[in-house]
């Protein structure tokens, strides 16, 4: 609103003299009062009440004041100045056609040529243009402009108000371009709005609002031409206008509001992530700082709801998704009918719902989708520059309603609506390319359904010719290059044309390798360039030049900037390629490539939590701030990764905007974390730091008089490499007797099995299994799969031939045998990882034969982990060997398991009766957090039991106590420089989780990367009444071998055949136990 101090300076100045009656003096006063509470709302626009007030005082004023009264037009100005001034807190129109009749009334009695003629009819074109935000009508934003054209033209290039009239003028433009489309209006706006700010001082207090209306306006103009320039300085301008922004600033919420816009439209074009967290963020606070029955609370709620649905769409967060949607019900509640922004949010509403159609195939969220963008299309105005892209919109979601239930119907009206989207497109538009890629969808699609090669064929050039309007750096150039691969490859598969399959190849491959694009996209398009290769080329050695591109982008999925729960339920899409590729390699006969790709693809978050806990030596003797820098950096991603998502629903605005924060500083973090890593490796010696090594640069690091294993399973072959101590290369041991049907079958079989005797839970004695409801009836249709039957196809096609080729031979039964037996540390595969190896073999009454005859076992998540904890290998210091245990019988809501007393009380009275530093808690005589401390002072802990598994998030999981539990979380955040050996006396400490059989996500891979060195855990439960025994059996052999130079201390070098001895003493007591 233009200044009306003007005016109240000008009538103060008057040297008029005026014979004043009583009456008058009434008036004058009202009027006083009237301004100065007007004033007084002004500068907080807080205090409703001070408006309220005024406004009746104006308006009795006016009442009072003869018609023939000089000051009558002023103080009808006034009055329609607060009466504006309350509509835009409230909203109220009627409110606002009482201020725009008052300022008629104010122009009609202003004579022409009066020097107030200029900002009279400037306020009255701001009272006008707020309508227009309301109703949408045209003929009141002409009004608007007409009005502060002739209200600039009437004021000399010198005024103090010229600034205000011409940015003023440049919004009115502004928002008749957004009604109309109109480049020129949206040029003459820019240009008003840059003399406006020529003409403002440094330090003047309107400096920022211009700003922020300049950055709207160059804004809108890269929506409309996608000049990236304009977005840039659009920005710089809206950050500027932040800064010189006040806390508790009234226009502070929309500030806020207008960068996180443009904020979200960089990232739509450039894919940077800060980008849009920087603009949820600034959403978020600008909705925090908009009182509730502010007019804007539907605009910011609308805007904040478009972001998160964004970040959805790229990361997958279903979290975002639920946020979105309900952000824009309310957005949508708030919005009254007939409202012109109505269409809009019921456009984006059908949006959000068709993702979340997408994600659950729930058909009553396709259904609303349609109906709120069949709504949203009748309340948009013909010629409206919104129609293009609303009937876009609505041919996705008829496109996706189509590929749920078939309806040629809905496709046919998806093609018709995305050809008059296309047709309402101009030429330059930045749309453009979207629309025509498209539509090509859609005609890919219903040649899919009716092999009409005509609308392949018009779905080729259209993706050709989306690809030449797509700018170089545009994120969706990649998913473009992969739509029209698919094509390409479509008319080869029906034609056999060369050249088709020939394009297609090349378009994937473009797609993998373009920088631009979001990596799950890329990975998609390789992964596809790969299956056509073998499925067409199976000879091309391009086939490996493909999977080591997805090899590379499945790392890229799964970054630090996302928390845990989401790098795993993202790494359930891209399962299972590290096999496919190993596999490749191996028909190449490049066991090298295999090894490499099964180390690189798998136990990807495990890698990320060990890399986070580096041993720092070498670089701090280097460069010591390096290191440190490192060591801050990686506490604080450890941190911002483990946190758990919650529900938001129930959260405050406050408590949201706070999380937000905390995940935009996780994103800054990972970015940092990136830089750093490329400063180290850019230092002479560092390199390869936190790289995988070549397999030839780890053989001296295996350990000594071993075998390291690792087992491919993949359907189309299985094979083993083994990499032995000594041993200069990789032996290749192909597996033809076995599959991955078998390995299934297998894991299916025990997994039945052991559900049915309740072997999941320690504590359960049950050796029959009772009869059962309909849940249980697959247990019963085992076709008698036995647990002898699974153990012997896995000695037999699997384990059997690796010993055999390796020569290795029986053990005798002695001690000293035992002591010299080979070592073999499996790595296993896919659903291997869920199957007994090391406990493979033939079991009868008459004789057995199984692994535990020939060698010593052990498992190892990657070969990485064992050759690391090779190589930092160090003595244990003497303050600290020894071993803690703790015994926990009765956790609150798991069975009671009385066995874990006699365990410990048997295993401290053996170590107390051979010297050794020992210390043990019984229930509740000890709490989680000194447990930890126990675990500081201890090399050495033994925990007897009950444990949860968290799959989603691997440091949630947890050891139950009598008084609380202890996660893995909070076990990792101490020093434990000196952990040796953990035994997890305690249920399925060594299950993974079925969706992630190549990420360890379980508590014994947790406890490695807490930093202990060797860990003994279970598949599934032992009984209670045996744990005992293997627990004192195995501590016995471990005494029995210390070295004698250190006979008091204590460690677990000798762990795995104190294990295997502990195993051959339960089976000579138990002949027949599995």
């Amino acid at each position: 609103m233009t200044s009306l101090r003007e005016a109240q300076r000008s009538r103060s100045g008057s040297n008029i003299l005026i014979a004043v009656a009583e009456e008058e003096d009434s008036h004058e006063q009202l009027y006083d009062d009237g301004v100065a509470l007007t004033r007084q709302y002004e500068a907080t626009r807080t205090n409703l009440d001070d408006l309220a007030t005024a406004i009746s005082k104006l308006q009795r004023a006016v009442e009072l004041t003869p018609k023939d009264h000089p000051d009558m037009a002023l103080r009808l100005t006034w009055m329609g100045y607060s009466l504006w001034l309350r509509s835009e807190r409230t909203g109220n129109l009627q409110v606002l056609a009482e201020g725009i009749s008052a300022q008629q009334r104010a122009l009609e009695f202003t004579p022409e040529g009066h020097p107030d003629m200029a900002w009279r009819l400037a306020n009255l074109g701001t009272s006008i243009h707020s309508r227009f935000e309301h109703t949408g009508d045209l003929q009141d934003i002409a009004k608007a402009i007409s009005m502060k054209s002739r209200a600039v033209d009437l004021t000399p290039g010198s005024h103090p108000n010229m600034a205000e009239r011409l940015a003023n003028l440049g919004s009115s433009l502004w928002s008749r371009f957004d009604s109309t489309g109109d480049l020129q209006d949206l040029a003459e706006a820019i240009s008003a709005q840059q003399r406006a700010l020529e003409l403002t001082p440094l330090g003047h207090p309107s400096m920022a609002r211009r700003l922020a209306g300049l950055g709207t306006l160059l804004w809108s103009r890269f929506e409309r031409t996608g000049d990236l320039q304009d977005l840039a300085e659009g920005i710089s301008a809206q950050q500027r206008a932040l800064e010189l922004t006040p806390e508790g600033h009234p226009d502070m919420a929309s500030r806020l509001a207008g960068l996180g816009a443009s904020l979200w439209s960089r990232f739509e074009r450039t894919g940077a992530l800060q980008d849009l967290a920087e603009a949820i963020s600034a959403e978020q606070r600008a909705l925090e700082l908009t009182p509730e029955g502010h007019p804007d609370m539907a605009l910011r709620l609308h805007g904040l709801g478009a972001s998160l649905w964004t970040r959805f769409k790229r990361t997958g967060d279903p979290h975002d998704l639920v946020e979105a949607i309900s952000t824009e019900h309310r957005a949508l509640e708030l919005t009254p009918e007939g409202h012109p922004d109505m269409a809009l949010r019921l456009a984006n509403i059908g949006c959000s719902l068709r993702s979340r159609f997408d994600r659950t195939g729930d058909l009553q969220d396709i259904a609303e989708a349609v109906s709120a963008q069949q709504r949203a299309l009748e309340l948009t105005p013909v010629g409206h520059p919104a129609m293009a892209l609303r009937l876009a919109n609505q041919g996705s979601l008829l496109q996706s309603r189509f590929e749920r239930t078939g309806d040629l119907q809905d496709l046919a009206e998806a093609i018709s609506a995305r050809q008059r989207a296309l047709e309402l497109t101009p030429n330059g538009h930045p749309d453009m390319a979207a629309q025509i890629a498209n539509l090509g969808n859609s005609l890919q699609y219903r040649f899919k359904r009716t092999s009409d090669l005509q609308d392949l064929a018009e779905a080729i050039s259209g993706g050709q010719r989306a690809l030449e309007l797509t700018p170089e750096g545009h994120p969706d150039m990649a998913l473009r290059l992969s739509k029209l691969a698919f094509s390409f490859q479509s008319r080869f598969l029906h034609t056999g044309d060369i050249h088709d399959f020939t394009e297609a190849l090349s378009k994937y491959r473009t797609s993998a390798n373009y920088t631009f694009g979001p990596p799950d996209i890329r990975l998609r398009a390789a992964k596809d360039w790969a299956e056509l290769l073998e499925g067409h080329n199976p000879g091309s050695p391009d086939i490996l030049t493909a999977f080591d591109t997805a090899l590379r982008l499945v790392t890229l999925t799964t970054t630090l900037d996302q928390v845990l729960e989401n790098r795993y339920s993202r790494l359930v899409d891209t399962s299972g390629i590290a096999l496919q590729a190993a596999s490749s390699a191996f028909k190449f006969e490049r066991v090298d490539k295999a090894l490499e790709w099964l180390e690189q693809g798998r136990c990807l978050v495990w890698r990320q939590l060990t890399s986070l806990r580096t041993p720092l030596d070498e670089l701090r003797r280097h460069d010591g701030h390096l290191a440190d820098r490192f060591l801050e950096l990686s506490k604080r991603l450890e941190g911002a990764g483990s946190v758990r998502i919650a529900a938001r629903s129930a959260m405050s605005m406050s408590e949201k905007t706070s999380l937000e924060d905390q995940a935009r500083d996780h994103l800054r973090s990972a970015s940092e974390w990136d830089d750093l890593l490329a400063e180290i490796r850019a230092t002479p010696g560092f390199e390869r730091f936190l790289e995988p090594s070549p397999w030839y640069s780890i053989l001296p690091y295996l350990p000594k008089a071993g075998h390291v294993i690792i087992i491919n399973v993949d359907a189309r072959r299985c094979d083993a490499v083994v990499l032995s101590a000594g041993r200069s290369t990789l032996l290749h041991i192909p597996l033809t007797s076995f599959s991955l049907a078998k390995c299934n079958q297998y894991r299916k079989d025990l997994t039945n099995h052991l559900q049915a005797h309740d072997y999941r839970e320690r504590g359960r004695t049950v050796a029959m299994a009772p009869e059962r409801g309909d849940e249980f009836r697959g247990v019963r249709k085992l076709n008698h799969a036995t647990v002898q039957d699974i153990l012997r196809g896995l000695w037999q096609d699997l384990v059997k031939p690796i010993l055999q080729t390796l020569a290795i031979q029986k053990i005798l039964s002695s001690p000293t045998a035992l002591a010299a037996a080979p070592r073999i540390w499996w790595c296993p595969t896919g659903p291997l990882s869920f199957l007994p190896i090391h406990a493979a073999g033939i079991y009868t009454s008459e004789s057995t034969e199984c692994v535990l005859d020939y060698a010593v076992s052990s498992y190892t998540p990657t070969i990485a982990a064992l050759i690391d904890r090779v190589r930092n290998t160090r003595p244990i210091q003497m303050d600290v060997s020894g071993l803690f245990m703790t015994c926990q019988s009765s956790a609150a809501g798991a069975s009671h398991i009385p066995g874990t007393t006699t365990e410990v009380q048997s295993i401290y009275n053996l170590a107390t009766k051979n010297g050794l530093r020992a210390e043990r808690f019984d229930g509740g005589a000890i709490t989680p957090a000194t447990c930890l401390d126990s675990m500081e002072k201890f090399s050495s802990i033994h925990l007897a039991c009950h444990a949860y598994q968290d799959a989603t998030n691997p440091l949630e999981s947890r050891f139950l106590f009598h008084k609380g539990s202890l996660d893995l979380f909070t076990i990792l955040q101490r020093n434990l420089k000196d952990a040796d050996l953990a035994f997890l006396s305690a249920c399925q400490t060594s299950t993974g989780s079925e969706k992630l059989p190549d990420e360890a996500v379980h508590l014994a891979a947790g406890m490695l990367a807490a930093g202990y060195r060797r860990v003994v855990a279970t598949m599934w439960a032992i009984q209670d009444e045996h744990a005992p025994h293997v627990a004192k059996d195995f501590y016995q052999y471990l005494l029995k071998h210390r070295d004698p130079a250190h006979a008091s201390g204590f460690d677990g070098t000798h762990s795995a055949r104190a294990l295997h001895h502990a195993t051959q003493e339960l089976r000579s007591r138990l002949p027949l136990l599995l």
